[in-house]
């Protein structure tokens, strides 16, 4: 729930004060805001990983000190501060601040209470804000879990991916089986009212006992929520060269839909229920609004090397690599590498293929005639729920699910 595209996409040059058009701001005090803070840094970079994230190696010799952990913070707050001269006199507290990586917690706590700080200051904090980090289970201990939560954070999702040590090998993830359960364990002994836990499924080489017995772990640990991804093998990854030579074996479609299933049947035996297709809570409060703001379109600020942004139809991006991105900041200029403007069918486009995803749905009113036509088809294949297309919204079935690239395929034509 997190990280940032390693490619980033084409555009418009950003101007170099950060400034949006003025349509942008227009009725914004309808909209909440949210902020995405990145942290680029990793111990080591996972197999599988296309994030845009730099070990200490990588970034050796290509920024010095700009690029360094040690100040990183600081950097970070130029760009909040950045972001108040930009949003000018918006009025709108901030609703939901989101810690993601890159692997944050290899900073102090007090560097990301830092960050937080920032925030806070340049915008104020809405009185139920949602505040999340990431972090790696190795990385942590009780006493930085306290300093994470009395500094303000309240929700915190680790990375768990397995349970099985040999899927952990892998995917090159360093943790020990156990620890993320006991890290959940530490958490809410320091106050945490809400913890993700993060699995991934269909590693090469995983059995369906293996995703049963992480499932297990992961629900026997006492998270309130639980995110499963299916694992994408991006072009350039460590992973996608050992599958090219044939040292591990690539995990087809097939495998995916049944280990989702299982996700599904055990997941929601447990007291878990679906919220957004990979996303699961064992209650309202449990679900992670800051990314249920991404999903329904809101306006965030995202701080950081190579994080975007939305703001009133207007999407922007960061350059990537830290130096770089120190180095606009020290100038005075915006870190932004470049913009777009959505046009109205960007935006119709962009919410059916998110809202389809959620246990809502997306209203039938954004539908034009083809797709309409589409999803009376997927209603008769059993794709989308009778009694919520009754009532004038889209929503997935469990096969649904399944298929809903597919069907989000369809709907927007």
């Amino acid at each position: 729930m997190g990280g940032m595209p390693s490619v980033l996409p084409d555009g418009e040059p950003m101007p170099e004060d950060g400034a949006l058009p003025a349509s942008a701001l227009d009725g914004a005090g309808d909209r909440p805001l949210a902020f995405y803070l990145h942290v680029p840094y990793c111990a080591t970079r996972c197999g599988y990983c296309d994030f845009n994230t730099y070990t200490a190696t990588e970034l050796r010799g290509s920024g010095g000190v700009l690029a360094s952990r040690d100040n990183y913070a600081a950097t970070l707050a130029d760009e909040v501060r950045l972001a108040r001269k930009v949003l000018g006199d918006d009025p709108r507290p901030v609703s939901t601040v989101f810690v993601g990586g890159g692997t944050p917690t290899l900073l102090d706590a007090a560097d990301l209470v830092s960050m937080l700080g920032a925030v806070r200051e340049e915008f104020g904090l809405a009185d139920d804000a949602e505040i999340t980090t990431e972090a790696n289970p190795e990385s942590v201990g009780p006493e930085y879990l306290e300093k994470l939560r009395a500094g303000g954070f309240n929700r915190i999702s680790f990375g768990m991916q397995s349970a099985q040590q040999h899927v952990l090998k892998v995917l090159d993830r360093t943790h020990t089986p156990g620890r993320p359960e006991a890290c959940v364990a530490e958490a809410r002994a320091a106050g945490f009212d809400h913890v993700n836990l993060d699995l991934i499924y269909g590693t090469p080489g995983e059995s369906d006992d293996d995703w049963r017995a992480s499932l297990a772990a992961a629900v026997g640990a006492g998270p309130d929520h639980v995110s499963a991804y299916a694992l994408i093998v991006e072009e350039g990854t460590q992973l996608a060269r050992r599958i090219r030579r044939g040292e591990v074996p690539m995990t087809d479609d097939d495998v995916h839909a049944d280990r989702y299933l299982i996700a599904d049947s055990v997941l929601s035996e447990a007291g878990f229920s679906w919220y957004e297709v990979s996303n699961w809570a064992t209650s309202d409060a449990g679900r992670c609004l800051h990314n249920e703001l991404y999903w329904r379109g809101a306006d965030w600020w995202g701080a950081g090397p190579g994080a975007h942004s939305h703001v009133g139809g207007v999407r922007w991006w960061n350059v990537k690599h830290p130096g770089g991105y120190a180095a606009a900041l020290a100038e005075g200029r915006s870190p932004g590498a470049g913009r777009e403007l959505l046009s109205a069918e960007d935006r119709r486009v962009e919410r059916i293929l998110l809202e389809l995803r959620l246990r809502d749905g997306a209203p039938l009113s954004l539908l034009k005639p083809a797709g309409l036509a589409a999803s009376g088809r997927a209603l008769a294949d059993g794709l989308l729920e009778p009694a919520a297309y009754e009532a004038g919204s889209a929503v997935l079935t469990l096969r649904g699910r399944l298929l809903a690239d597919g069907v989000v395929r369809d709907l927007v034509d």
